[in-house]
């Protein structure tokens, strides 16, 4: 049985508030109903000022889901670490992870998107010093204790459900990143399949007598969407996630890595790349038996919610029990 993942960033190009409303409370039916048929964790994300409404704040999101559902995991991934005040973000973990009863994942990045630091007036030559600051800040206020943070005496309440602490894995593609993880003796979270850098983390981890694993990708983690006649699902809706690769595409330098990077400029492109992928139920479930994981995207790139419903069920009804059978 793969892990299930079931991925909402919330994008509509063409969003008004009445529209996007409507989006974020048929993804939180959609996240109750995967929640009810076994799927393993809704994915979700943080990006800023982006023009087409793409998810800003992730744990608010989180917090809806847990609200809404029993035992399904939330995985925020990623946050941009550096844009957060640390204190303030060890509490909203803390909280959301005593209200979900251990059921948030956390994934703490730097980013790559320059504008994002420069709208919060944050200093992106800064982003190491920030993303250490942070990671270090929150695990020393889930202890409960008082600790010094720049230069004065605090103390965050209450202490989080999960012990020592919640889920926290160190995002990127980068060997800092690995540095970062290994020398806090915490997991990574590599953005592609990334062989060598999982090599280099075990190194470090060695290096620095702390234990640690990673969560990488697959060497291939298509996002899916299911569908009964994939030919004219494609026709209809293709655009949709051609945005998203564009938009995608058009944030990430050539230095980026990423499990999810598209070069398609076309949907024919994107069809024949396999980075997005629309199945019939059946190749669903062929590709359940062959790949570590299955990532559904009901709602890329601002797809009507009807037809993100459509696949949504037919997941949950077709393919998820003949791969429990």
């Amino acid at each position: 049985m793969p892990f299930t993942v079931v991925r909402f960033n919330l994008v509509d190009p063409h969003g008004t508030p009445e529209s996007l409303s409507e989006r974020y409370r048929a993804a939180l039916a959609m996240a109750a109903y995967a929640d009810e048929h076994g799927v393993d964790t809704i994915q979700t994300e943080e990006h800023h000022g982006a023009a087409n409404n793409w998810l800003p704040s992730p744990f608010a999101f989180a917090g809806a889901v847990f609200g809404a559902t029993k035992r399904i995991a939330v995985t925020v991934s990623a946050i941009i670490g550096p844009l957060h005040d640390p204190l303030r973000l060890a509490e909203e973990i803390a909280v959301l992870d005593l209200l979900s009863g251990g059921r948030l994942v956390t994934v703490a990045g730097i980013g790559y998107r320059p504008e994002e630091y420069e709208e919060r007036g944050v200093d992106w030559g800064r982003r190491g010093k920030l993303q250490d600051l942070l990671l270090e800040t929150l695990l020393k206020a889930w202890s409960g204790e008082p600790f010094t943070y720049e230069g004065r005496t605090v103390r965050v309440t209450p202490r989080p459900f999960t012990q020592p602490h919640p889920l926290l894995l160190v995002g990127g593609s980068s060997k800092a990143a690995a540095r970062r993880a290994a020398r806090l003796g915490l997991p990574l979270f590599p953005s592609a399949h990334l062989p060598e850098l999982e090599t280099y983390y075990r190194q470090q981890c060695a290096e620095h007598g702390t234990e640690g694993w990673t969560m990488m990708p697959a060497e291939k983690t298509p996002l899916l969407h299911v569908s009964e006649d994939p030919d004219r699902t494609w026709e209809l809706y293709g655009e949709h996630f051609l945005h998203e690769a564009r938009t995608y595409a058009s944030w990430q330098s050539k230095d980026i890595r990423s499990a999810v990077r598209s070069a398609a400029t076309t949907v024919a492109e994107l069809r024949a790349e396999g980075v997005y992928r629309i199945v019939t139920p059946e190749e669903c479930v062929a590709l359940g038996q062959d790949l570590e994981s299955l990532v559904l995207h009901p709602l890329c790139g601002g797809m009507p919610v009807e037809e993100a419903w459509r696949s949504v069920r037919l997941l949950g009804e077709t393919v998820l029990p003949r791969l429990k059978a």
